[in-house]
């Protein structure tokens, strides 16, 4: 892993969530705080509630995909955009859209400490092969 904060998130985003198993344990800061507003609503997570949530996902998802747009550093805050793909077991042959999101990560220990997200679901009237060229990653 390298050291700098934006290659920290980076990193994290690439990583293979549904494979890695150590991916909290190596980018999350054991003090994690995460506010994330969606669609359903605020909610903030601590880095148990996290492991939750990604364990839901390991279960729901067969592949997981990310497209970045926009990778911003200012210090040890990082901004990016970007967009989940996913295959369900389900359907394994069918890759869905799934949500817009756009984070903002303050990186302490060399760790993504505390993160803010606002995601919003793929609708049919996304123009996603438009709005998601890579500007600055």
């Amino acid at each position: 892993m390298k050291n700098s904060p934006k290659s920290i998130v980076k990193e994290f985003h690439q990583a293979d969530l549904l494979k890695e198993e150590t991916v909290l344990e190596n980018y999350f800061h054991k003090d994690l705080e995460l506010i994330w507003n969606s669609a359903d609503g605020l909610t903030i997570m601590n880095l148990d509630d996290l492991n939750d949530f990604f364990s839901e996902i390991r279960r729901t998802y067969h592949d997981l995909r990310i497209e970045i747009s926009h990778l911003l550093e200012d210090d040890n805050y990082v901004t990016i955009r970007y967009k989940y793909y996913i295959t369900t077991k389900e359907n394994p042959d069918e890759e869905l859209g799934i949500s817009h999101f756009m984070s903002i990560w303050e990186i302490k220990d060399k760790k993504m400490f505390r993160g803010y997200i606002i995601s919003q679901p793929v609708t049919e009237m996304d123009d996603t092969a438009e709005s998601y060229h890579k500007v600055k990653v």
